[in-house]
């Protein structure tokens, strides 16, 4: 028997679905024994290639793959499927080889020649795209001379002898390339491509120079000329910038993961370089990692995890969000990703242990027994034991000024106002007492408050204390507060020596870090002790729709100087994503390192319809367009009815959408706390929609009624009421970069002002 390591490329993601099945059941048996009369692995007489093979798939289709030797046992690079002839051709002429001046590996199509050099094959792409403009070339007639058009600028300025000679890229690819003035073009263009020069092109098109491509695509050149041996190319498989087109297959179960996963599921298993760096790398200290939409966080945190627990599978491994949905979505890519992975079944065991930063509070508090009652008295000022039940309602705040509110000055009666006071400031400073909140800095917060105003506001605080002992209750934001003072008591504070082992984690990782408050910060600084990888964050301003702006510095996390920004867009069309960019304009943003954030420099490697912009006269228009939207996405084909996905601002426009669409015809399902299940389209709220990506996405009712939305909530000071305004953004900016391939937005009356640049 002959066991052989399987290497996987990009095509199998361009696998018919018929062939899913047969190409695990050869590629399984391949790996378990290379020699199996039924295989009918063979070279090919006179090939470009030496290594290549074939292999029978069945009657009708044959593997094309290479096989390269050494680490005791045969290794394929499996190149794809074709019809029996279709793949003795590309066998024939297909090369796999490293690149001579990048040093990645590639498969190239080369013509052999009987006496000659190699010559390298055209590239496969329609004629109109090797023109790049819509102006004359090889398909016009000389009949009628092309009516002149005026001359425009070549989207990407180099040489060829620059692309070739720095970059590595085929000539052929390179005179095209120069010759695009359309983005939509060059964009095609290079999806075509499918490999590093698709990806090289986008980014000299986006204004990168040849330099930045060379260390954006981590290229190296070899130091040996000439062919790679098989250990050379192994060599190289291993290196990022390889592996952002193989893949090494570990075990079948990654086999059939890989084979089923499609499109959607490439980016899990073949990282750009750039995240790759980011996913393996080691820090001195916290990380922090920013990126807008669709460009990979993620899927960067998930790999960070599963390379953390390779490293030491005795680790103890936190991966934490904002949400419970967000949380159990990570959960079940990071089973998808690998299921092999040591997991852990409660906080503070070793393995990979996934859960919402409020659970894991609650975990805390939960084991911590009689300590609950001294963090209660440290953070609220008074001790508690019966703290298990959670109230976030503005109800609570109506009450305490109903109560306690005689001397609040008119314009402080907002549960708002109270909310956030609360979090950014008493509890981010664990305020007790009058006197401490009398003397308090409040940074950030816009409203000016006299010494009578704090004492007022005090004692509403007080009964909202006071309410909430009586009925047993914490809000998240305490709950978070008293579980990092509960660690901070058992001697677990972040300046405390790792050496001791007293820390609930060894890593904790945070994905949307942009959403937690400061008693989430304080608990995460409190669950793990400073060190080597101790933190790491994946956050993206743009898309805080829940926290407020806060300087991780301020919790014993320190990221300057070790922070770096994603650019490329995964998910996302360049015209949806050109769209949704455009919704954040008029808007400031600053990171968790109090850094100014740009909307610049995001770009996106494909290329899709424009968003459509469909004004309706009415709340039944509106509904029609809706269903008959919908009704036609259905009807495409290969399209699964669970990746269409109706966004509304609120669960009452959620509600009235899936009973329209019911009333006419088209079977939708609701989501709310449950999970997406495959068979019908999806109605969610844009909140719910955070974190998730859909085929097609309708964005239902964003007028001027809808969005922004409680605005009247932050009357009492300008500041509050500007970031308000600024989460409103980020919420329809998140909504409509949930689209992968097509986006649509409707309204009725006026359109909401945070699109009414580009509704009109």
């Amino acid at each position: 028997m002959a066991e052989s390591t399987l290497i996987m490329s990009r095509q199998v993601h361009q696998l018919d679905g018929s062939l899913k099945q047969k190409a695990y059941s050869f590629l399984e048996k391949l790996t378990t024994d290379d020699s199996l009369p039924g295989l009918h692995i063979e070279p090919i007489k006179n090939s470009a290639d030496p290594r290549v093979r074939t292999g029978r798939v069945d009657q009708q289709y044959r593997a094309v793959l290479f096989r390269l030797g050494g680490s005791g046992k045969p290794n394929y690079v499996f190149h794809g499927i074709y019809n029996h002839d279709e793949a003795i051709d590309v066998a024939t002429r297909a090369k796999l080889d490293r690149n001579p001046v990048n040093g990645i590996v590639e498969i190239r199509v080369v013509e052999p020649e009987p006496s000659g050099p190699e010559v390298e094959a055209p590239v496969s792409v329609d004629d109109d795209l090797s023109a790049g403009t819509s102006a004359g070339g090889p398909e016009n007639t000389p009949q009628q001379a092309p009516s002149p058009e005026p001359e425009v600028a070549p989207l990407i300025t180099c040489t060829v002898d620059e692309l070739t000679e720095q970059l590595g890229m085929s000539a052929g690819v390179a005179s095209r390339a120069l010759r695009f003035t359309d983005p939509d073009r060059l964009l095609k263009y290079a999806a075509a491509l499918g490999d590093w020069q698709g990806t090289a092109l986008v980014d000299l098109a986006s204004e990168m120079s040849v330099a930045q491509v060379r260390e954006n695509l981590d290229m190296q050149t070899p130091e040996s000329a000439g062919p790679a041996s098989d250990e050379e190319l192994l060599q190289s498989l291993q290196k990022p910038s390889s592996q952002a087109q193989f893949a090494l297959i570990e075990g079948v179960d990654e086999l059939r993961r890989v084979i089923e996963s499609g499109d959607f599921g490439a980016w899990r298993v073949f990282l750009h370089p750039e995240q790759h760096k980011w996913a393996t790398g080691t820090w001195q200290g916290p990380f922090r990692l920013t990126g807008g939409a669709g460009t990979g966080k993620t899927v960067v945190v998930l790999h960070r995890a599963r390379q953390l627990a390779r490293r030491n599978p005795t680790a103890r491994i936190v991966v934490t969000t904002f949400t419970v949905n967000l949380a159990h979505a990570l959960d079940e890519d990071l089973q998808r990703l690998d299921p092999t992975l040591p997991r852990a079944t409660q906080l503070g065991d070793p393995g990979i242990y996934v859960a919402g930063i409020d659970s894991i509070a609650f975990s805390v508090l939960k084991d911590a027994g009689a300590a609950v009652g001294d963090a209660a008295a440290a953070v609220l000022g008074s001790p508690r034991t019966d703290v298990f039940g959670r109230d976030d309602r503005a109800q609570r705040w109506h009450a305490a000024m109903d109560g306690a509110g005689g001397d609040l000055r008119a314009e402080l009666r907002s549960p708002a106002f109270f909310a956030s006071e609360y979090q950014l400031v008493v509890l981010a400073h664990e305020i007790t007492e009058l006197e401490d909140y009398l003397r308090v800095r409040r940074p950030g917060r816009g409203v000016r408050l006299s010494r009578p105003d704090r004492a007022a506001v005090w004692k509403v605080i007080e009964a909202y204390r006071a309410a909430g002992r009586s009925e047993g209750k914490l809000n998240y934001a305490e709950a978070a507060s008293m579980a990092a003072e509960c660690l901070r008591q058992r001697g677990q504070g972040g300046d405390a020596a790792r050496a001791d082992d007293g820390f609930t984690a060894d890593h904790v990782l945070v994905d949307e870090g942009q959403d937690l408050s400061p008693s989430h910060w304080k608990l995460i600084r409190a669950l793990v002790g400073n060190g080597p990888d101790d933190v790491f964050i994946a956050e993206d301003s743009h898309q805080r729709i829940y926290g407020h702006r806060l300087v991780l510095s301020r919790f014993g996390i320190q990221t300057r100087g070790r922070s770096r920004r994603l650019t490329l867009n995964y998910r996302t069309t360049a015209q949806t994503l050109a769209w949704a960019v455009s919704v954040l304009e008029g808007g400031t943003y600053v990171d968790l390192d109090d850094e100014a954030e740009s909307t610049t420099g995001y770009r996106s490697a494909r290329r899709g319809p424009k968003p459509v912009l469909m004004p309706c006269g009415s709340l039944r228009e509106e509904f029609d367009v809706a269903s008959d939207t919908v009704r036609s996405w259905l009807g495409e084909p290969g399209i699964s009815p669970e990746t269409i996905a109706v966004l509304v601002r609120d669960r009452t426009q959620r509600d009235s959408v899936v009973a329209a669409l019911h009333e006419r015809g088209v079977n939708v399902r609701s989501v709310d706390r449950e999970s997406v299940r495959p068979g019908k389209p999806v109605v969610m709220t844009m909140h719910r929609a955070k974190g998730m990506e859909f085929t097609k996405v309708l964005l239902f009712e964003v007028s001027a009624r809808s969005i922004p939305m409680g605005m009247e909530e932050y009357d009492y000071d300008e500041s509050e009421k500007a970031e308000a305004l600024l989460r409103e953004r980020s919420l329809l900016y998140v909504a409509a970069s949930r689209a992968r391939d097509e986006l649509m937005v409707t309204w009725r009356g006026s359109a909401s002002e945070l699109i009414g640049a580009v509704a009109n």
